[in-house]
């Protein structure tokens, strides 16, 4: 379909997505009704008849072109692993064994963050992988669905953009090669890593919370409702719950067919990266990496996977063949709703980028703002990224779009090769990655919703204040990184504000509840 340039008004889809969610608590209808508002504005700008029939069939049209089969697969068969492992008793085996080798919440927690740093390959495994295996252990210790779901997130995205070998450092690597601006591109990425203070602030947050246990804003709720065993904790049956165990299977009869999913996985990458091909420039790990497609190497892992566990389950008549595909069929189907969120979300970013050309109105903004002095660039930059990727719900596209422009413009700032250009990419890429884990369109968000087993609006409405203190240390590093071209000195900025700030919150909460038990004391 040919596109539209429709302004400002490119913006307003995800926008009335975003408000409505929030406020009625349904995301489905939600996304729906921003996709029909992109639709209609296209429909109207591009002076259709039948106004109202064409808005509903270009919805359609442009949700068929966007579906990505290839995670549609990966996660039904991924949700099938997970419910044959819990019908042949491997989930609530290792919960048990979890719960006596991990001593209470706060070691849950750094066990859940940990592992969520050790999977840097690609952040739709890390979402899901990490819920799959933690969630029996964070359930045991009455941690909320919400404050795991936090943690798969922040340590998704945020990890993958500081890994060098990583699908994410692969598509950084291969917009840094179209600007011509680079010699190595690798280096590049690795020289704006120490710079990229989002990533770090928010890996940083994430140890906070789970070493001091802080809570603040809606998470706060949620926390204390999983703690008192109460309903109002928004988590979604998932695992265990709802499902009949045929078998008291062992440890590892969880630990296995996981650590085939992440081997597999890894050979996976490096098998569609051209590793095991003719081609001898991808016969090095970071070549094939940088070649490689995450999308049909995890449908390959999950399958590979699933054939373990059936040899592993039927093998040894913990299962029988008929009621092990009767799991399959009951993870597909538990996998339904996250996959249609991520339809709708992948339809509705759709609707913005190639009908509406959202890009081109947020990129007219940044060429708008080469007038800047280099003071003001790497902020204003975090700035326009984030607001472009959370309206898209995607970082990759993000950074594909503001790279070629962001060069550029930093090289005509500062023209003498000075660290401007990194910094500006680095803010950049912590922009696109800011936009992404907070927005309620983005696939990270969904399946770290989906793989935490938690109602996905309010994985979104606990994360943002998280995310939002965190993109205030980093904006404000990025102003001084601009003024100073210092990384101490804007590293220090980071930590100051995103510890006085936590620590502000914390303490506040501490005084209410130490408040609210002496007012229930005097009565």
């Amino acid at each position: 379909m040919e596109p539209y340039y429709a302004g400002a008004l490119s913006i307003l889809p995800p926008v009335i997505a975003v408000v409505l969610a929030l406020i009625t608590k349904e995301v489905f209808s939600s996304l729906i009704l921003g996709i029909l508002t992109g639709t209609c504005i296209y429909t109207i700008g591009m002076g259709e008849d039948m106004v109202v029939v064409r808005t509903v069939e270009t919805a359609f049209t442009v949700m068929v072109n966007k579906v990505d089969f290839n995670i549609i697969i990966f996660c039904s068969l991924l949700g099938s692993l997970v419910y044959v492992i819990s019908m042949a008793g491997g989930s609530r085996a290792y919960g048990a064994w979890a719960s006596r080798k991990i001593k209470g919440r706060r070691s849950a927690l750094l066990s859940t963050s940990a592992l969520g740093a050790f999977i840097f390959i690609d952040d739709y495994f890390n979402c899901l992988t990490v819920g799959t295996v933690m969630r029996p252990v964070t359930d045991t210790y009455k941690i909320s669905r919400s404050k795991l779901a936090y943690i798969i997130d922040a340590t998704a995205a945020p990890v993958c953009i500081i890994a060098p070998i990583s699908s994410w450092a692969a598509a950084v690597g291969s917009n840094l090669k179209s600007t011509g601006a680079f010699e190595s591109e690798i280096s590049a990425f690795v020289s704006t890593i120490p710079w990229n203070f989002y990533a770090l602030a928010c890996i940083t947050l994430v140890i906070l919370v789970s070493v001091f246990t802080i809570d603040f804003g809606p998470m706060r709720k949620a926390e204390i409702a999983a703690r008192e065993n109460r309903g109002d904790s928004q988590d979604i049956p998932t695992d265990t719950e709802d499902i009949t165990i045929h078998a008291q299977g062992g440890v590892l009869d969880m630990v296995i067919p996981i650590l085939a999913l992440i081997i597999f996985a890894v050979l996976s990458l490096l098998y569609c990266g051209g590793y095991f091909g003719d081609d001898p420039a991808y016969h090095t790990i970071g070549a094939a990496f940088g070649n490689t497609s995450a999308g049909p190497s995890l449908v390959l892992a999950s399958f590979a996977s699933l054939v373990v566990a059936l040899a592993l389950f039927v093998g040894r008549r913990l299962l029988s063949l008929k009621i092990f595909m009767q799991g399959v069929l009951k993870g597909v189907q538990a996998m339904i709703p996250a996959n249609m969120i991520l339809v709708l979300a992948w339809a509705i970013s759709g609707v913005c980028r190639d009908l509406l050309q959202t890009p081109i109105f947020i990129s007219t903004l940044v060429e708008n703002d080469a007038g800047f002095a280099g003071t003001l660039l790497p902020a204003v930059i975090f700035a326009i990224a984030s607001f472009l990727s959370f309206s898209t719900g995607t970082a990759w596209g993000t950074f594909g779009i503001l790279i070629p422009i962001v060069v550029p413009v930093a090289q005509a700032i500062d023209p003498t090769g000075g660290p401007l250009l990194i910094i500006s990419l680095s803010a950049t890429l912590a922009g696109s990655v800011f936009g992404d884990h907070c927005s309620p369109i983005s696939d990270t968000t969904i399946l770290s919703s989906a793989g935490a087993g938690c109602v996905h609006i309010e994985h979104v409405s606990t994360q943002l204040p998280y995310a939002i203190v965190t993109a205030i240390a980093a904006i404000l590093g990025y102003f001084v990184a601009g003024l100073t071209y210092s990384l101490p000195l804007s590293l220090g900025t980071v930590a100051v504000v995103l510890i006085g700030t936590t620590a502000f919150l914390h303490m506040r909460n501490v005084r209410e509840d130490d408040a609210a038990k002496r007012a229930a004391a005097a009565q």
